[in-house]
C-alpha cells in the first residue's frame, strides 16, 4: 500500500541499526542512497531524496534519522507533495557540526504531510529544545525519549519496536487518507 523510504543520516546507518533492519525487514522498503556519506551536500543529498520519492508508484512514508530529517525538510514541493508521513528520528542540528554546516539553515515551515519527530534529552547531535522547535515549526507529533542518546546502534537501538509501532501508525494514517481520497473520488 505504500513505500517506505529509509532515509539514513549522517556516515550511513551500519548493520544493526534500526534502519538497515527494517531495511532488510518491511516489505517494499527503499533505502535511499548518497554519493558522499562522510562530506554531505544538501543539493546531491536533497536531489536523491527527491528522485527516490518521485519514482515510487505508491504513496511514501519516510523513516528518516540524524542529518537524513533535515535533508527531508529540504525537499522541494513536488517531492514533499508525494509524502503521505514521515518518522523524523534524532534529526540533526547542522548548526552545531561544522561538516554538517550545508544543510544550515534548517526550513522552519510547516511540512505539508503527518510527521512525528523522536528524539532524546541528552542527544549529542541535537538538543532536545532545538528538535521540539523543529517539531513545532513543522507540525509534527513530539515524542521525547529519556536518555535515549542518538537512537542510534551506540545508544542500544538495534531492533526498535516502539520506532516500529510509530512507523505503522503513519502508515495506517496513510493508508486511511488514501482510500477517503478514493472514496470520494
Amino acid at each position: 500500500m505504500v513505500s517506505i523510504l529509509i532515509i539514513a543520516g549522517w556516515r550511513d546507518s551500519p548493520p544493526g541499526h534500526w534502519q538497515s533492519l527494517w531495511a532488510d525487514q518491511l516489505p517494499d522498503a527503499v533505502r535511499v542512497l548518497q554519493d558522499d556519506w562522510v562530506a554531505p551536500s544538501r543539493d546531491a543529498w536533497v536531489a536523491s531524496i527527491a528522485r527516490t520519492v518521485l519514482a515510487q508508484t505508491k504513496p511514501v512514508v519516510i523513516a528518516a534519522h540524524s542529518l537524513g530529517c533535515i535533508a527531508t525538510a529540504h525537499l522541494p514541493p513536488e517531492a514533499a507533495a508525494r509524502i503521505a508521513g514521515a518518522l523524523l528520528v534524532a534529526p540533526a542540528d547542522p548548526e552545531r557540526r561544522g561538516v554538517l554546516a550545508d544543510f544550515a539553515p534548517v526550513p522552519y515551515q510547516r511540512l505539508p504531510y503527518p510527521s512525528i519527530i523522536v528524539a532524546s534529552n541528552n542527544d549529542p547531535y541535537c538538543p532536545v529544545r532545538t528538535a521540539g522547535a523543529y517539531a513545532r515549526a513543522w507540525g509534527s507529533e513530539f515524542v521525547r525519549l529519556q536518555n535515549a542518546g542518538h537512537i542510534n546502534l551506540e545508544a542500544g537501538f538495534g531492533p526498535w519496536p516502539l520506532g516500529l509501532a510509530l512507523l505503522q501508525s503513519l502508515i495506517g494514517e496513510a493508508v486511511t487518507l488514501k482510500q477517503a481520497a478514493l472514496a470520494a473520488a
